[in-house]
């Protein structure tokens, strides 16, 4: 999908790329170019989401 936005940012690309490395090639490749900026961030699906909420992880607040 390609959206023209208001504020900070001009134009919003959302693209479903197979992994983390192919959407990295991808945004070198236009860094690279250095007509544009570029902002890349990873959308987490709510399946990770759940998972991640079943982790149990040993954590205590410091000084607690």
């Amino acid at each position: 999908a390609f959206y023209y936005a208001f504020g900070p940012d001009d134009l919003i690309v959302i693209a479903d790329l197979p992994n983390d490395e192919s959407a990295l090639a991808v945004s070198m490749e236009i860094a690279k170019a250095g007509a544009i900026g570029i902002r890349t961030v990873v959308l987490i699906p709510p399946e990770t989401i759940d998972r991640a909420g079943e982790i149990q992880v040993d954590y205590r607040v410091p000084g607690a």
